[in-house]
């Protein structure tokens, strides 16, 4: 899959960079490894991941999978992830760019892999605009976040909570709707499972998640 250059304002957030690692070996730690093998079990053909992060993805694409182009902004997480690269068991090229304007070409992906990253990224809708510039007619959109309660003592934690947690969590909101947005870019979600991921049986602000699949349609909307 070849490289587009595109000019980019670059992403440093050297602290939450720092501590990132730690969140998430504490995560995998409690379910989530799990919560990545469900998501990327029928990933197939050419992938493109968004916010690829340090890499925690990479060692569960299935042999189906012949490429990942795993695009990330932030340069000490994109070393990291350079590193994961290298013990994939699948080739992965990891390019610096953000969601909002993927260094892509159009069409040319089978699939679009976004974990825990619409909860970070600024400008949500042209991210997915983008996911769907990449991939081909019937392509698909594995996605696994964070999302908000449907539980209104909880949602009010979120909302509450959130006022702080961005500025802790590398830019992360506790109170998106990624489906809304999802099927507001011209998706279709074929399925989607929420869940509360809890710590030590305990729900957090961030515990509701889902991990679902859209796909590109074949055809064009009219």
């Amino acid at each position: 899959m070849p490289a587009v250059t595109v000019r980019q304002k670059p992403v440093k957030n050297p602290l939450f960079a720092r501590i990132y690692p730690r969140i998430n070996a504490f995560a995998e730690v409690h379910g989530g490894l799990e919560h990545r093998r469900e998501l990327l079990a029928d990933a197939t053909g050419q992938i493109v991941e968004i916010g690829a992060g340090n890499g925690a993805n990479f060692r569960h694409y299935q042999p189906a999978v012949q490429q990942v182009i795993a695009v990330e902004p932030e340069p000490r997480l994109r070393a990291l992830a350079e590193r994961a690269a290298a013990e994939s068991p699948v080739p992965v090229e990891v390019r610096a760019g953000r969601a909002e304007k993927l260094p892509v070409p159009d069409a040319s992906a089978d699939g679009v892999v976004a974990s825990l990253v619409l909860c970070t990224i600024a400008d949500v809708p042209a991210a997915l605009a983008e996911a769907h510039r990449v991939l081909r007619p019937g392509g698909r959109l594995y996605f696994y976040e964070h999302i908000r309660s449907t539980r209104p003592g909880l949602a009010r934690r979120q909302r509450i909570v959130n006022l702080v947690w961005p500025l802790l969590g590398g830019g992360c909101h506790l109170t998106r709707d990624p489906e809304s947005a999802i099927v507001a870019a011209g998706f279709t979600i074929e399925r989607a499972r929420h869940f509360d991921f809890l710590i030590n049986g305990r729900t957090t602000p961030s515990s509701p998640c889902v991990i679902g699949l859209a796909r590109k349609p074949e055809t064009p909307s009219q």
